[in-house]
């Protein structure tokens, strides 16, 4: 059984949290009645502080469960089979002798690709961005978790978590996850380049059914034999990829493509996928948030998915028809005049009086 560490040394940031953004002019997290923020300053939960980690892992645990990649949940003791994300933290010791006595510096990643050499999985991190290394206590790790929040919004995929479903669309959003997590959720896999798959083969079969109406890949640089340094190309840049560098698979796309690992980014926001989750579409990787977003519109009002299909839609932006509000006094706009800006509603009094 695998070991699994917690660090129970973050604070539990959320509710009652001041603003990040407001520098002091918000004294606490507000929550509104169904928008994602908070009632008093109008800015994200995001801003007032990220979930606790634990609840980070559990929302990762629940995306994973029930998928080909349950092997990266474990079930928590006493949780009632909710199952958590089995997340690889790297500790890594380097003896310092500048002085006398020699001591140690210890170095934890919050993150690590799981099941790889520390070797391996170093080279992986020095090939991040340094700001964008998950080392506890910087700042790579807290975009880490901003990512987690921002690319898999736990009402993407929980019925329970979301105010704007109406009633029979509960059923409609379960089938929409479900339906996901068989055909396009994907965590990627570190491996030098040529090694990816590893004792996978069962799986290579399931490759060729994702799509049947594309036409077969060609296999992007890697020879039929074993190719030699220098034969692969990454899929984003198209650079070449050094034989003794580690890549990223994505066994939703195939192993014959490979990916450099700080260009393993979603093909719409460019964002780093978080953890290597991603969905795969039309021949490419998506984060969670705009690979929904590419099959359903969602609501500029309260951040969720829309189920329904009559919904306000106004400059390529769409909205639950009873959150088509104002953001100030939440007043009803549809066949009232208004104003949009940055995607947010007002009407035009409260447009006038700020």
């Amino acid at each position: 059984p695998a070991l699994f560490q917690m660090s129970g040394s973050q604070p539990q940031l959320g509710r009652g949290v001041p603003c990040l953004r407001c520098r002091g002019l918000c004294t606490g997290f507000e929550p509104h009645s169904w928008r994602k923020i908070c009632k008093s300053c109008k800015c994200s939960q995001e801003e007032h502080g990220l979930s606790s980690e634990l609840d980070d892992d559990r929302k990762i645990g629940r995306l994973l469960s029930d998928s080909k990649y349950s092997t990266l949940t474990a079930r928590l003791k006493g949780g009632d089979g909710v199952r958590i994300y089995k997340r690889n933290r790297m500790i890594v010791t380097n003896p310092n002798i500048s002085g006398k006595d020699p001591t140690f510096d210890t170095i934890t990643y919050e993150w690590a690709p799981p099941g790889l050499a520390q070797k391996l999985a170093m080279q992986y991190m020095e090939l991040i961005p340094k700001e964008l290394q998950p080392v506890a206590g910087t700042d790579g790790a807290f975009h880490r978790r901003r990512r987690l929040t921002r690319q898999l919004p736990l009402y993407d995929q929980d019925p329970a978590q979301c105010r704007g479903l109406a009633e029979g669309e509960q059923r409609l959003m379960e089938e929409f996850v479900k339906k996901y997590k068989a055909e396009a959720l994907g965590v990627g896999e570190v491996a030098l380049p040529g090694q990816g798959g590893g004792g996978k083969e069962e799986e290579k079969p399931q490759d060729k059914s994702i799509d049947p109406g594309r036409a077969p890949e060609s296999p992007n640089g890697a020879l039929e034999s074993a190719p030699a340094a220098g034969h692969y190309r990454c899929e984003t840049c198209k650079q070449p990829v050094p034989g003794d560098c580690p890549v990223v698979y994505a066994d939703r796309a195939g192993y014959s493509r490979q990916w450099h690992p700080a260009c393993f980014v979603c093909c719409r926001c460019a964002e780093p996928l978080v953890d290597l989750i991603y969905f795969w579409k039309s021949g490419a990787a998506w984060c969670g948030r705009h690979y929904c977003e590419s099959l359903r519109p969602r609501c500029a009002g309260c951040d969720e998915i829309i189920f329904s299909e009559d919904y306000q839609q106004v400059e390529g932006l769409a909205w639950h028809k009873k959150h088509f509000a104002c953001l100030e006094c939440e007043t009803l706009l549809t066949g009232k005049p208004f104003t949009l800006a940055n995607a947010s509603l007002l009407c035009t009094t409260c447009s006038q009086s700020r």
